[in-house]
């Protein structure tokens, strides 16, 4: 069975929440969070949201569907 990428997940997951909600960060950012992903699915989101200059408490909903959407991908990084 071939092992996963992490840096391919999360490549992913970003383009999915580029294409799918508007969250497209800059390259430096993406690079960063490939190299680096936070380890659970609330610092992953804030670190989403610091890296589009954006308050997540200023956007409840918006912050709701990225997280859901980064803890769908993160459930799937543990499976075999």
């Amino acid at each position: 069975m071939a092992q996963r990428d992490p840096n391919v997940e999360v490549q992913q997951l970003l383009y999915e929440l580029c294409v799918d909600l508007g969250f497209c960060l800059p390259p430096q950012e993406q690079h960063h969070l490939m190299e680096t992903p936070p380890a659970d699915a609330d610092t992953f989101t804030e670190a989403v949201f610091e890296a589009e200059g954006m308050d997540p408490g200023l956007h409840e909903e918006l912050r709701r569907q990225v997280r859901e959407r980064v803890d769908r991908h993160m459930r799937r990084w543990g499976d075999p």
